[in-house]
Parts: structure tokens; sequence; C-alpha cells
């Protein structure tokens, strides 16, 4: 829709007040509606539905929150906890409902079947009337549903219930909870009278903290992104985490190569990594993966370019303590903030939350990302599904904004037939392996290129080194070895050909 279009009353949008879901709903809820606000016990129903009246407040609108199983002290404490005040917000809460519409009644013990259906609809049109609300919250249509008995009824009191609040131009959330796993459309009578359908949801890891993740099934005559988004419940209320859609962030960049800083393996990648590229580094653990990464970072960060790194597997200190024993500077660009060090916790992160951390980034000027590792990642969340494809989402849309993003890939073994616990070579645009290989009675490492799809690289094998204080040395090609790829190689030349050891 252009921007420059004139929206009508029930077209305008709401912004929901909730961090992140105006985006997945595209700018907001329309006005004037009936939304469905469907979850699981302890998914946030009632946060999202206090935020989205306290954000009407903010904006000067009248907000009215109908509460039917809930008790004002209930909603208080919500309110409480995150730091928030419901002044401005007016409570009709079940108490006041029962005393009007039984006001001979002694009892505080409620029971649904004995009110009648009628008289309580008309005390919340009254209540309407009266205060002309912006925006409604009636929480819930399982007490409601109680009520009617029977699906003829509920249905029509749901009907009068969404005329009359169309008289008075009011956007109504209507909560209801999920107590079991039944679709949504086992209740065609909400479903067919509502305009929008948000739909949310708690899972429960087998270790760590409750994943929680929304999607909206259904919102009239607006595009929406679809699909699952991860959130978060925190102090301050719910944040949504939009899933990244690489297709819409696309930006102009100049595609050139970034020096490492040693001209060796510069030459070995063809001039350095290209920018808007993905490169994944692969070997076997103790080959220098992680360093290799660290000096594109420190080089960078030299030029007053940001970079984060995303650590999986190691704490900050021992990644600056490992820096440090190589001479690499990479504490005082920490200091400066220049690189980040993000050390991620694997019990308490879900994909969504992890890409919006990345978006940040990037967002803020980092012009380097570093995932370290890719085996870290995918144990963090075992029980996600398709995290290979929300990787090469991530990785599509670092390569749009012309970042420099290194994905570091542990092989299983240690010397031979060492092996990828799954293939994301595909993904990589440039592919680098570093291997051990045993000469002259020595552990030694080989480095070299499998492919670089943009641009040339060489295609020899070179011996690389990690020595204590001097960093990085990258040696001459190996042309006197056979079968260093296959993990048994075969010596053909003199010890001349190779680097010397160093001490200690």
């Amino acid at each position: 829709m252009d921007k420059s279009t004139v929206l009508s009353p029930i077209d305008a949008r709401l912004h929901t007040g909730v961090e992140g879901l105006d985006e997945v709903l595209a700018e907001g809820l329309p006005s004037n509606c009936f939304y469905l606000i469907q979850g699981d016990p302890g998914s946030g129903k009632t946060t999202l539905a206090l935020q989205f009246l306290l954000e009407g407040v903010r904006r000067g609108e009248k907000a009215l929150y109908i509460t039917l199983s809930e008790t004002k002290e209930e909603l208080l404490k919500v309110a409480r906890s995150h730091g928030w005040s419901l002044e401005g917000i007016g409570l009709f809460e079940l108490s006041a409902i029962e005393a009007l519409v039984r006001p001979d009644a002694h009892t505080t013990v409620f029971h649904p079947s004995e009110i009648e259906l009628t008289k309580v609809t008309d005390q919340l049109l009254n209540e309407i009337r009266n205060t002309r609300p912006s925006r409604i919250v009636f929480d819930s249509l399982s007490e409601f549903r109680l009520w009617a008995e029977t699906a003829l009824r509920y249905r029509r009191q749901l009907l009068n219930l969404k005329q009359e609040l169309a008289k008075y131009q009011s956007t109504v959330l209507l909560l209801d909870d999920k107590m079991d796993n039944r679709n949504i459309a086992g209740d065609p009578h909400v479903l067919s009278l509502t305009h929008g359908v948000i739909e949310m949801e708690q899972l429960s890891p087998d270790y760590g903290r409750s994943r929680r993740r929304l999607r909206v099934l259904k919102l009239r005559g607006v595009r929406f992104r679809e699909g699952f988004h991860d959130y978060t419940i925190e102090k301050g209320g719910l944040r949504v985490f939009p899933r990244i859609v690489a297709a819409e962030h696309r930006t102009e960049f100049r595609r050139e190569p970034v020096g490492s800083g040693y001209k060796d393996l510069d030459d070995l990648l063809g001039g350095g990594l290209d920018r808007g590229t993905t490169t994944l580094i692969m070997g076997q653990a103790g080959t220098g993966k992680s360093t290799l990464a660290l000096q594109y970072a420190v080089q960078m960060a030299s030029r007053g370019e940001r970079s984060i790194l995303f650590a999986f597997d190691e704490v900050r200190d021992l990644v600056l303590a490992r820096a440090a024993s190589l001479g690499l500077p990479l504490a005082p660009h920490v200091e400066t903030g220049v690189i980040t060090i993000q050390q991620v916790d694997p019990a308490e992160l879900s994909p969504g939350e992890f890409a919006m951390y990345i978006r940040r980034g990037v967002e803020e000027g980092c012009k380097l990302v570093i995932i370290d590792s890719l085996n870290g990642y995918m144990n963090a969340m075992p029980g996600e599904q398709y995290l290979a494809n929300q990787l090469h989402e991530l990785s599509a849309y670092l390569n749009q904004q012309g970042v420099v993003t290194i994905f570091i890939l542990a092989l299983h073994g240690l010397v031979s037939q060492a092996e990828a616990p799954i293939d994301l070579s595909y993904l990589a645009d440039t592919v680098v392996n570093v291997r051990f290989f045993e000469a002259a009675g020595a552990v030694r490492q080989a480095l070299s290129v499998i492919k670089k799809r943009s641009g040339r690289h060489e295609k020899t094998i070179r011996e690389f080194q990690l020595v204590s204080g001097s960093g990085l040395r990258v040696g001459k090609p190996l042309t006197e070895f056979q079968g260093l790829l296959g993990g048994a190689p075969v010596f053909q030349g003199g010890s001349e050909q190779m680097m010397r050891q160093p001490n200690g």
C-alpha cells in the first residue's frame, strides 16, 4: 500500500506497544476490529493485552480492561512485576458484573450457570457506552463460553457484542485459553467473527528455560509476516523477535576483499575475504580456526570497522587470554567497543532472539560477524527444527548487508578421517579447511581453501602455525606431500620444505 494513501478509520493502524509485534503485523493492528489472542496458560496473553492498553493511554486514547477471569489485585500484581502503573485504564471486573446482575446475591462463590448471559452482555455494553473506550480487552472468552452453555447462544451473544462495539469504533482484543492441542478451527464461532487471530505458544525443552513463540493465523485484508516468531517475557513486557526475511533487507555496498594483515594468507584466499560473503572455517579441535577469525576482527578493528563475536564454546575471558598469548591485540579493541564478544548461554537462547542480536549489531554498524561455533549453535538449540534453514536465511541477510560473515565448524575426530557433524558447506561462499597432519615426528597443521564463489583463490595446501607471542605463520605450499586432505599424507620430499617448529 502506498504510504501516501489516506487511511480510512477502519484501515488506520494501532500500535500494539509490544516491541517487534508491529513489524510482524506490518505496522500494527487495523483499528475498529475484533481480534482473538489465543494461547497456552503462561504464554503472556494478559501481559500483551496490558501493553496494548498502555500504548493507547500513552497516545491519549481511552482504554478498558474487562476481566472475567482475573481480579483487579491479580492484574495490579502483573503490572507491578513489569514496573507499570494502570492509571488511565478502566477496569471492569467480575465482582462488579455479579453485583449488578444479582444484587440480592449473598455468596461470593461464582456459578456461571446461574447468571443470565443477556444481562451480563447488557452490563458490559452499558459500561462501554459510558466510557466509550478506543481500546478494549475482554478477558476471557472461556468464562463467556461457560455462561452461554450452548453454542447457539454463545455465537449470538458474540455477534451482538461485535455489532454493538462497532458503533463506538472500538478495537477489541478477545483473550482465550488454549487448554489442549485443538486447532483454532475447533472454535469456528470466534474464528468467523474476528478480523484477526494471534496464537501464542509456550514450549518446554528438556533443558533450559521455556521457549515462547507466536504466529498470526489470520489478519483480514492485510499482509503480515507469516510463520512463527520467537518472543520472551521480561521485566517491561513482551519482546517479539520477527523472523528475518533476507529479501526485505537489501543495501548497496562495494564488494571488495578484506585483508587479514598476512600476505601469504591473503594470497591463499585470493586477496582476502570479500564483503557480503560467508566463510566457513572448518577443522579439528585445536587447529586454529577461532584464531584465524580473530585475526580478521583485529585487522578490521585497526581500520575502525566494528566486529561482533558470538562465543558458544568459550567464555569471554578465555577468548581474551588466548588472543593475548598469541600476541593478538584483541583486548584494547574490546575495551573501546570496536570488537564485541558476546558470550552465549546455550540454555537461555532461542533462534529468533539470536538472530535479533545479530540484526541489531548490523544496524549499529557491525561489518564482521563471527559465530564460534556452529557446533555450539546447533547444540544450544537441539529441540529446534529447521535450524539449517534459519542459518541460511541469516547468512543471506548478512550478505545483503555487505557484512563479512565467518562460521566456525569443528570436525569430529582428531587427526585422520575427521568428519563434519552436519554438512553446511553449501551455505558458505568460501570454505577454508584447517587440519592436522604428522611429519618428521611432529603434529603439524595444514591450511587450504576448498572453494571461493566470489573470485579466484590459491589451490595449494600450505602449512599453518600458531606461534606464542607472534600470532599466525603461513608457510609455502606443501608440494611434496600427497594425501593431505584425505587424512593420510605421504611425504615425498625433504624436510627443508617444512616450516621450523617453534620452541615451547
